[in-house]
């Protein structure tokens, strides 16, 4: 006798199908930005009514900061997953910074996102930021801090400032997508083709193992072994994030 399908409960439903209007306004903000995002589309991208987007959310700015709280939540937790776990603190932020680039090339819609907001923020216009910062910034950030202090203890990692660490760690993989167009015209080819940025992304990593290390030997080896257990993520305009200790 076949069994049963697996009873699903109302508010199991409910779940559902707030997490596709969700992943529908992520896609619809992202390309269009909170002016031009029509919740029409973001209704039917979801399957649902236009009654029922708003019976979840209660117009269209709580769905807009619905929306980036969702997809920043997802990135953090894949960012704490990278530097969670028994190895050396090191090693830890070297999975740290690697998902870092590798967040910037597959979730385009959470860089898109963040660009906007900070736009908004910066002509005076509401923000979600403020909440964000809070919330799930604030706590990622200072436990890479803890992290930098645990190497620089340790004497894995050298003595410099932790924040001028983090910046020029992560800074070099923002600079690198963001400067993607200049640097085509410069050196005549395209920076953010595959082969290009699987090139760079080897290149970025085996960098930081020679710059943050006591020994660079030793971070020589990190890199190499982080590499090698962390394929490149294909590209794509939102993917769910594999929480996983790497």
């Amino acid at each position: 006798m076949p069994l049963a399908a697996p009873f699903r409960t109302q508010t199991d439903r409910a779940d559902q199908t707030r997490a596709r209007i969700l992943d529908a306004a992520i896609a619809e903000f992202s390309e269009n930005g909170l002016a031009g995002a029509r919740t029409e589309q973001i209704a039917e991208a979801a399957g649902v009514n236009k009654a029922l987007l708003y019976y979840y959310f209660q117009g269209k700015e709580a769905l807009y900061t619905a929306a980036i709280e969702s997809v920043a939540e997802r990135v953090v937790a894949s960012s704490m997953a990278a530097i969670a776990g028994n190895r050396s603190a090191g090693e830890r932020l070297v999975n740290f910074v690697l998902n870092h680039f590798d967040r910037i090339h597959s979730q385009r819609a959470f860089q898109s996102l963040m660009q906007q907001d900070m736009m908004r923020l910066r002509q005076g216009e509401a923000s979600a930021l403020d909440p964000l910062v809070e919330k799930v910034f604030r706590p990622m950030m200072f436990a890479v801090k803890k992290l930098l202090a645990e190497g620089m203890r340790t004497g894995e990692l050298i003595h410099v400032d932790e924040w001028q660490m983090m910046y020029a760690a992560l800074g070099a993989n923002v600079f690198y997508y963001l400067s993607g167009p200049v640097m085509g015209r410069l050196i005549g080819s395209d920076p953010l083709e595959p082969k290009a940025l699987k090139a760079r992304r080897k290149a970025a990593i085996e960098y930081l193992g020679q710059t943050v290390f006591t020994d660079r030997r030793h971070g020589a080896r990190v890199a190499e072994r982080v590499l090698a257990r962390t394929p490149m993520p294909k590209s794509g305009p939102m993917q769910r994030f594999e929480v996983r200790e790497k």
